[in-house]
């Protein structure tokens, strides 16, 4: 009989891995997670197939059990929040998992590309923040940067608490919306951020969702056609010959001025097949998006569209509310969804009527509002940086965000959003604009006159506009150049710089327009103050490059004497293209 045990470890080594489960859960189940408060949180994982599963937590029970496969979903209530840490327990059979310091609170996932994913310690006047952000109840799931061709069930990561040693690598738009509701509400609060730089947001949508959509559906089966045409050692000999042409280049603009060597290009990227690149439609849904489907929260915070701000792209007021559809259904709930406004980028424009695809998906983006239930916008058309995709003021955004999620989901009664263009009237040669979100009254963030609005007549000729607030939400706009208006616009550009109208609280009026035009799609040319900027960014690439090479050099000998007035040479010019004030 002493022998039964070892027969029954051997013939089970011939089993099929689903036959063996042990009892599992993805990893986002695990110690120091939080709970959606006042419901019947979702709790997945896997055992033995038609195992009973037993849930306990505070005393509460759940069960399920496995199907065939070991697949098991069931159910715990939450109740009230708690800042006390408790132990979930999970067991099936003689298996047991215990999941310690589970808070009970308010859950939110955090995606986008780049400005979403932006950590905190990227921004250096955070840093005395960061030495004092000791808050237990605030936690954060990071996941990592990883493709899939099909669909997952689990992803790598942890929960972590807040604290000097952690914050640093939060994303700092989630961390100041987090913080915001953690302070204003007392209770805890987790945060799931999953997001990837540089990335549209096709990818983050389901193949399956893209394929109801004819402008998404045509990448769809660009992708497919790709992927069943790659050929991975013609992708790596292609890839080797533009390594060496890279090498090249870059050996020969070695010691070149930034004139002489213009624009360098990019170190060309490793082969991938197309479904495990991550820009690809679908391939971030089935990684970063997919695991985390049904995990029970209160909403999603959303920071991208910069990967789609680009003429002739699908329009922006279809793919995002597409990807909001899609997610909802995977959760089976319609929860709610906040967005962030692009920033203001690159060089501010000077003339009125300047198509721009940066403005127009801004504009896209304030449209949603209306189409999709249960959403929201935070604007921040006054925290940009023309020279920097990525502003360093992330605490705006977050907040702003908050303002959403305290007014439209706890019930707070504030002012939630800058202004937002609610309708417009011609009368007696002006066009009166309303406003909803005015607050106790419009108002010029400067005190001076109001700035960047544009109107037109029936020659869609655009100019500069006089613009004058009447009564709280009303702001009147005419000009002695266009005697029977049609049209108005305001902050019609990528970085509208003067733009200045505001509500009450500060908070910045969205761009809009009354027309539906078909004249802001061309691409803008280069204007002479993005030529300059583009100088300056190469004479800051020679003069770090430069002062890198002084490092190892005697500060005496005369090369480094050399090397350092050519420096000199350099920050003269740098500091001479800079903009006037």
């Amino acid at each position: 009989m002493k022998s039964l045990p070892l027969l029954f470890a051997a013939l089970c080594m011939g089993l099929p891995a689903s036959l063996q489960a042990e009892l599992s859960l993805p990893h986002f189940f695990s110690d120091h997670m939080v709970l959606q408060r006042e419901r019947a949180a979702a709790i997945w994982g896997k055992a033995d197939p038609k195992a009973e599963v037993k849930i306990e937590f505070k005393g509460g029970t759940g069960t399920a059990t496995a199907d065939e496969k070991g697949r098991w979903h069931a159910t715990i209530e939450t109740g009230k929040a708690d800042v006390k840490g408790a132990a979930l327990t999970i067991k099936a059979g003689s298996d047991s998992v215990t999941i310690n310091d589970v808070l009970v609170g308010e859950v939110w996932l955090a995606s986008g590309q780049s400005n979403m994913f932006y950590t905190m310690n990227r921004t250096p006047a955070y840093a005395e923040l960061m030495a004092k952000a000791d808050h237990p109840g605030l936690r954060m799931f990071n996941a990592p940067l990883v493709t899939a061709v099909e669909p997952q069930d689990d992803i790598a990561g942890e929960w972590t608490s807040s604290n000097p040693q952690t914050v640093p690598g939060y994303s700092a738009v989630a961390f100041f919306f987090a913080l915001k509701l953690h302070q204003e509400l007392g209770v805890p609060v987790g945060v799931i951020k999953t997001a990837w730089g540089g990335k549209p947001v096709e990818t983050f949508t389901s193949r399956e969702a893209l394929n109801t959509l004819p402008g998404t559906k045509a990448m769809v089966e660009k992708v497919m056609a790709d992927a069943a045409s790659y050929d991975p050692t013609k992708a790596k000999a292609v890839y080797e010959t533009n390594l060496e042409k890279w090498k090249t280049t870059m050996a020969a603009a070695k010691g070149k001025s930034a004139e002489e060597r213009k624009r360098l290009p990019k170190k060309p990227d490793a082969p991938k097949p197309p479904l495990e690149t991550e820009g690809k439609p679908g391939v971030l849904f089935n990684s970063m998006i997919n695991p985390f489907a049904g995990y029970t929260m209160r909403g999603a915070i959303w920071y991208q569209g910069e990967g789609n701000a680009k003429a002739g792209a699908v329009p922006y007021d279809e793919t995002l509310p597409l990807m909001i559809r899609d997610w909802r259904k995977r959760w089976a709930d319609e929860f709610s969804f906040y967005f962030v406004q692009l920033a203001n980028f690159h060089a501010p424009s000077t003339a009125p009527g300047t198509p721009d695809p940066w403005a127009l998906l801004q504009d896209r983006m304030r449209h949603i509002l209306t189409s999709t239930p249960k959403t929201g916008m935070a604007i921040i058309n006054d925290v940009g940086e023309a020279n920097d995709i990525h502003p360093k003021d992330k605490k705006s955004p977050g907040e702003r965000l908050a303002r959403w999620a305290l007014a439209k989901d706890y019930g707070r009664d504030l002012i939630y959003s800058g202004p937002l263009f609610k309708s417009s009237k011609v009368q007696d040669g002006a066009v009166r604009v309303t406003f909803d979100q005015a607050g106790a009254g419009l108002k010029a963030r400067d005190g001076g006159a109001l700035k960047r609005f544009e109107i037109a007549g029936a020659d869609h000729v655009w100019h500069w506009a006089d613009a004058k607030i009447d009564g709280t939400d009303s702001v009147v706009v005419s000009s002695t150049e266009v005697k029977l208006p049609v049209a108005v616009r305001y902050a019609w550009a990528a970085n509208p710089e003067g733009a200045n109208l505001v509500n009450s609280d500060g908070l910045p009026a969205s761009i809009f327009r009354t027309d539906d035009w078909n004249d802001v799609e061309a691409v803008p040319q280069p204007t002479a103050a993005d030529k300059a900027m583009e100088e300056r960014r190469g004479l800051a690439t020679e003069i770090k490059t430069l002062n890198a090479k002084l490092q190892g050099m005697d500060r005496k000998s005369a090369d480094a004497i050399e090397l350092r007035k050519k420096v000199q040479e350099l920050l003269t010019k740098f500091k001479a293209g800079a903009a006037k004030k």
